[in-house]
């Protein structure tokens, strides 16, 4: 979603430890060569398995909390439930995997906005583009803002994440396909993503 989209750079891969998506440490001479990135099927899997330390510490706040992955096949079955226009038909065929952590708070609590930033800045340390929703004149959404962030593999974009936060409840769901800001509009609603405001996307350094 969005044209004009610059690149994040992806984890380098080690034998030892899972890959940790959008990571990756400076080269330590001029002559350093990164490594391959990994599989597409290996991605897919990292970003799906990945989550900010922040958010372990949110869940374990949670009145109530909900966590599920649901890999390409799962995504077919559900989207077979819905029948979904062909624009968001057109976006389900390029998941590959969708992660969705729900985290509700109950009555008396609310969302540690300390650890809410500490999410956001996990996902800005590894460079990953961050967007904010945004209505019809560009402007952001104040009340029920949504944080997405593009994970990209030079030129394509690889998967995404979408963060909405209420005064009662945290979603934090990952995306692993091909896809764009405008696949990430059309798949609200759906697999457990929140219908969250405005019609556009933009960067959040533009706010």
């Amino acid at each position: 979603m969005l044209a004009g989209i610059s690149c994040g750079v992806l984890p380098a891969r080690s034998q030892a430890a899972p890959p940790d998506p959008g990571y990756a440490p400076a080269p330590a001479n001029p002559g350093y060569a990164p490594p391959p990135p990994p599989p597409p099927s290996d991605l897919n899997s990292a970003l799906l398995q990945w989550t900010p330390p922040a958010l372990a510490q949110l869940s374990a706040q949670a009145a109530a909390k909900s966590s599920f992955t649901l890999d390409r096949n799962l995504l077919v079955a559900a989207a077979s439930l819905t029948n979904p226009d062909d624009a968001t038909k057109q976006a389900i065929a390029k998941l590959d995997g969708v992660s969705v952590h729900m985290l509700n708070f109950g009555a008396a609590g609310m969302a540690d906005p300390a650890l809410i930033d500490s999410i956001r800045q996990a996902y800005h340390l590894r460079g990953w583009k961050h967007l904010v929703s945004s209505d019809s004149t560009g402007g952001p959404i104040r009340n029920g803002k949504a944080d997405v962030w593009l994970v990209v593999d030079g030129t394509n974009v690889r998967g995404g994440v979408v963060l909405v936060e209420s005064p009662k409840s945290v979603t934090l769901v990952t995306l692993a396909g091909n896809l764009s800001p405008t696949d990430l509009l059309r798949l609200r609603g759906h697999f457990g993503i929140p219908r969250f405001e405005g019609d556009r996307l933009k960067d959040a350094q533009n706010n």
